[in-house]
């Protein structure tokens, strides 16, 4: 939910309806999907298997919530992984269901609970839990999202994971892709610096951004939205003298104080290949998320 989190928030501003659609069984995350009128779509849920089973649902506009339950067909188990037959449940509801103060609290990526009242299976209203402190809920293997489910009531437990957005592509790029989603992390590789834009603007301070590439502008114009978010981690691939083309880029922009970046990116480990590179960057950014 923390990746809707900013969309939703704002058609909650604007009095636009959304249906925000989670998965309670088999599988739990902390991935979400809304859809808006005119079947606008929001985020993603399970590769888009169900997309059509959730759609009918949030078309009726209901008032309150359901939780659906559904046999996968041969189609959706083609497209989830699961096996036909499988029963999967789902929460669909309304934004304006949620408490108010849900969103921001999802924006702050904070550690948060909020449990479902059910009456069969119509949501009547919904709680949302106390905090929980922030350094508990770092990634780690015992840190994951869950979900407990009683006769009348569904709980929620989300804990933001660590994402890794990579400004760049190649070698390089591919390899550090695949070590940070073994750390468990969510990966986003993205050449483009309107994308990155928007990748940096919903980063936080347990978020990383990697900038590569040899074009001056194009690598620059992603590591000053880098610089504008509030990312924990900021490294810059390339020698010394792009990395000072980058800064020189950056100050004829008034973007003068690249303290945060580190640049040329990774641990000094004497890594070539890129895989070893990849563990040299990613060991460096669990350094200055964890340490500081």
């Amino acid at each position: 939910m923390y990746d809707i989190s900013l969309s939703v928030s704002a058609c909650a501003r604007s009095g636009t309806r959304a249906d925000v659609a989670v998965m309670l069984s088999p599988l739990v995350s902390d991935d979400a999907l809304a859809f808006t009128p005119g079947g606008g779509r929001i985020g993603q849920l399970m590769g888009g298997a169900f997309d059509g089973l959730l759609s009918d649902v949030a078309e009726r506009k209901l008032s309150q919530g359901r939780r659906l339950r559904h046999e996968v067909n041969v189609v959706e188990s083609s497209i989830s992984g699961l096996e036909t037959g499988t029963e999967v449940e789902f929460l669909i509801v309304p934004a304006d269901q949620f408490p108010s103060d849900l969103w921001p609290r999802l924006l702050d990526r904070q550690a948060i609970s909020f449990t479902a009242t059910l009456d069969g299976d119509v949501v009547t209203s919904i709680s949302l839990g106390s905090s929980v402190d922030h350094e508990a809920a770092a990634p780690g293997p015992t840190d994951r999202p869950a979900v407990f489910v009683a006769d009348n009531e569904v709980t929620i437990v989300l804990a933001p994971i660590t994402r890794l957005a990579i400004a760049g592509q190649g070698p390089i790029a591919e390899a550090l892709a695949a070590q940070g989603k073994l750390l468990g992390w969510k990966v986003s590789v993205e050449p483009r610096p309107g994308m990155v834009a928007g990748l940096a603007a919903s980063s936080s301070p347990i978020d990383g951004i990697v900038v590569m590439g040899h074009d001056i502008e194009m690598s620059s114009t992603c590591l000053m939205y880098a610089l504008e978010s509030d990312a924990g981690y900021i490294g810059a691939l390339g020698s010394p003298a792009m990395q000072d083309s980058r800064a020189d880029w950056l100050a004829m922009r008034d973007v003068t104080d690249v303290s945060r970046v580190h640049g040329p990116a990774g641990l000094e480990i004497g890594s070539k290949s890129p895989a070893e590179i990849a563990v040299s960057i990613t060991a460096q950014m669990i350094a200055a998320l964890r340490l500081g």
